[in-house]
């Protein structure tokens, strides 16, 4: 359908949902990051990357002079695997603020985690998914496709997103939770074969060059899912995101989202859609319809520039809507103004790569090796502190909440996964006066602030 016909009214949005787009507990709040050094000339253009190239390559820059042209990581430099460093216990018995411990397994550069309770689930350039426990590998379960760019979790159910455009679905073993099955891949053999059969189901992906609309193209770099409706939503590099019925592993819809890759999908409960892409874009999407008949209408551009996107997040209440840039920014939007841009966060050298967000903290992790942590008074966003550590950029940041604190205090735990090839597990304290003190740990970090903006893109 033309944009003109599919767009429809920002007031009409506002209108529809009578709360804020609650955020999914199980979205992916990393991106596997892709950029581009200019949008393509041609489809052609856009199609000669590879797919076995690494997401961190410079040539996918968006910007000429971007920071991450000048990343100090070194692939060459030997990792020495962090000792176990402990922040303490306070009186209650919680770890202190700061580093906990490193998990190092020397399979090549972490790309995705997901926690849930005390389990951990790391994907790498290897085919193993691994699942850690109080620090130590509990299990693994192998797929036959290594890069695994994204992990999502939903249930006993664990999905994933790979660099050969397929979605693997896993379940964990009742009565023996190390054993894991795979049990479907999406798009399903026979629904290949199906489709395959219609001419009418192939569409364009470059020029003389078709493909099944049912299938990625190309790498998919994130998913995000909304278990109310039983929707998996997955982006890739192919400039699509699909959306798919997790019951019966059927795609129910394919959008054209961008015009070059797209590094973020995030899904909300009030049925809005946010897409983040290397051609500097910050799409909004509102869900209409059930089943085959469902359709994603575009019906907002938040941000449109010449840098990167290549992170999304949305508060769990979804007030404000976080997007992360390869200039080192992150900007955000504030759903009770009518999704209008509230400002910018600036507390990075190099790009941002992932975001992640817990009650009225942000976490920010760049190509810089640091991840910062921004805690949020209204709509003021300070940088409480910046964790340091990591000897490559941090690629995947998740967070949990320490075992036995209370939802309004107590310890976040937040796992950082990098190209160093290693995850560290962090305590941040939810008293402020606890994280400025870690803040005064780390005296080589960079200086942060929040500049309020009222520009609109």
């Amino acid at each position: 359908m033309p944009e003109d016909e599919s767009r429809i009214t920002m007031s009409s949005l506002r209108n529809t949902p009578s709360l804020p787009p609650k955020i999914s507990n199980n979205a992916v709040h990393n991106s596997d990051l892709s950029l581009s050094t200019n949008l393509p000339a041609s489809d052609d253009d856009f199609n000669s990357r590879s797919s076995n190239v690494s997401a961190y390559e410079p040539n996918r820059m968006s910007c000429e002079a971007s920071p991450m042209m000048m990343s100090p990581w070194n692939q060459t430099s030997p990792f020495q695997p962090s000792p176990w460093v402990s922040g303490g216990v306070d009186s209650s018995g919680h770890h202190k603020s700061g580093l906990v411990g490193s998990l190092v397994r020397e399979e090549g550069h972490i790309y995705s985690l997901a926690a849930t309770g005390d389990l951990l689930y790391t994907g790498s350039d290897s085919k193993n998914i691994r699942v850690w426990k109080n620090l130590k590998e509990f299990t693994a379960f192998k797929s036959n496709s290594g890069l695994v760019k994204a992990i999502i979790l939903s249930g006993d159910k664990i999905f994933t997103g790979h660099q050969d455009g397929r979605v693997r679905v896993w379940k964990k073993n009742r009565k023996d939770a190390k054993k894991h099955k795979r049990v479907g891949t999406f798009p399903t053999f026979i629904d290949i074969i199906k489709t395959s059969m219609r001419p009418k189901n192939y569409v364009e992906v470059k020029r003389k060059c078709t493909s099944l609309w049912i299938k990625h193209c190309d790498a998919i770099s994130c998913l995000s899912i909304d278990e109310e409706e039983g929707l998996l939503y997955s982006a890739s590099w192919d400039r699509t995101f699909k959306v798919w019925q997790t019951s019966n592993s059927k795609c129910l819809e394919s959008v054209k989202a961008h015009d070059d890759s797209v590094n973020s999908v995030i899904s909300t409960k009030s049925g809005l859609v946010f897409t983040g892409s290397a051609d500097g874009s910050v799409k909004v999407w509102k869900r209409e319809g059930q089943g085959k008949s469902m359709k994603h209408l575009h019906v907002e551009t938040l941000l449109n520039q010449e840098c990167a996107v290549t992170a999304l997040a949305v508060s769990k209440d979804g007030s404000f809507v976080y997007c992360g840039l390869s200039d080192g920014t992150v900007n955000f939007w504030e759903w009770e103004k009518q999704l209008s841009h509230g400002g910018f966060l600036k507390g990075h050298k190099l790009a941002v790569l992932c975001l992640a967000s817990a009650g009225k903290f942000l976490f920010s992790g760049s190509a810089d090796k640091t991840i910062c942590v921004w805690k949020r008074e209204g709509n003021i966003h300070n940088c409480m502190s910046v964790l340091t550590g990591h000897n490559g950029p941090v690629k995947c940041v998740a967070v949990g909440r320490e075992e036995g604190s209370s939802s309004g205090e107590g310890n976040l735990v937040v796992y950082s996964g990098s190209l160093d090839k290693s995850v560290k597990v962090w305590n941040v304290s939810e008293k402020s006066s606890d994280v400025q003190q870690a803040a005064l740990m780390h005296p080589g970090s960079v200086k942060c602030d929040s500049k309020p903006s009222s520009t609109r893109y």
